[in-house]
């Protein structure tokens, strides 16, 4: 990993944010988590509000990368194959053809994925951790890049099922958008016109590229000592009183692999504290389980976050 590298990833990072910022107006943290996510292989759950633009977030990424990208819309009655595909008996060669599902894109927009029942939200946790899909005993590999970006809202839950502990741990990222400031609402307001803002984002990058860039950021230099900070916050929140649920090594090695991308989206070659601290919560929150009791005193999963970052010490960390 050269300093060169790191400036032209850098680069790059910040033109794919500009890109989607122009579907987003106002939101360039949530669109450098999501793209953070994208570059480490892992997938993004969008949960917020109706009519915030998570929607618009997730086809403005999708538009800006020059792969595949579908979109799956999440209701009671799809059935997992609508998802993976399904093997089909080809009466004139004689032999079962599979048909692929939505789930083979570069980019997958899951909306409103709790809507959908656990049988075929279980559909997904296979190609989200290996990216395969296994249809009658054959494994039909999704290629790379391959992201799941789903979106839900925390409110309407009638006729919603919530996500397993299991899915919520093969999220690499969660995160929200909120309302946009007074000056943005006022930029929408002005452009109420276009209906369909994510439309106008154009692809920037190749779907190789990105591969390219993926490969980048695993290079990026990790010390002994940052990883030890990173551990003592995974450790603090098992340990934590109001935990029911601590974060698991599958938790920690994401945050790990995302650490690694937000630092050479800043133009370093290696990782810092900081970049544990500033991703920890967006990473580590929705994989904690908060005690029943503790849940209903007020306390939430990015407040036993937050202490354990806080219970940690930071290193003294060697730059590479």
């Amino acid at each position: 990993m050269t300093q060169e590298q790191a400036d032209w990833f850098a680069g790059a990072f910040t033109q794919l944010v500009g890109n989607v910022d122009k579907a987003i107006l106002g939101k360039e943290q949530s669109i450098r988590l999501v793209i953070t996510a994208m570059l480490s292989n892992g997938h993004v759950l969008l949960e917020d509000v109706p009519g915030t633009g998570k929607t618009v977030l997730a086809k403005a990424l999708a538009n800006t990368v020059e792969g595949t990208q579908s979109r799956i819309q999440f209701t009671p009655d799809l059935l997992p194959s609508d998802v993976t595909g399904v093997t089909i008996y080809d009466q004139s060669s004689g032999k079962f053809e599979f048909h692929p599902g939505p789930i083979f894109a570069s980019v997958v927009l899951a909306d409103e994925i709790n809507r959908a029942s656990p049988k075929t939200q279980s559909a997904l946790l296979e190609v989200m951790e290996e990216g395969v899909v296994t249809v009658d005993g054959v494994g039909h590999p999704v290629g790379a890049p391959f992201i799941v970006i789903a979106t839900q809202n925390p409110v309407e839950q009638a006729g919603t099922y919530s996500l397993p502990e299991a899915q919520l741990d093969r999220f690499l990222i969660k995160t929200s958008l909120g309302y946009p400031d007074h000056a943005t609402t006022v930029d929408l307001l002005l452009d109420a016109s276009n209906r369909s803002r994510a439309a106008s984002v154009h692809p920037i990058i190749a779907a190789e590229s990105v591969v390219t860039l993926s490969q980048l950021a695993s290079e990026v230099h990790s010390d002994a000592s940052v990883m030890g900070y990173l551990s003592e916050i995974v450790s603090a929140t098992r340990n934590d009183k109001d935990s029911a649920l601590g974060v698991s090594i599958r938790g920690a090695l994401a945050l790990a692999r995302a650490a690694k991308t937000w630092a050479i989206s800043s133009g370093r070659t290696y990782v810092t504290p900081d970049d544990i601290r500033e991703l920890a919560i967006p990473v580590l929150a929705h994989r904690v389980m908060v005690d029943p009791e503790a849940e209903f005193a007020g306390v939430t999963a990015e407040a036993i976050v937050a202490r354990s970052i806080a219970e940690a010490t930071p290193p003294a960390y060697r730059a590479a």
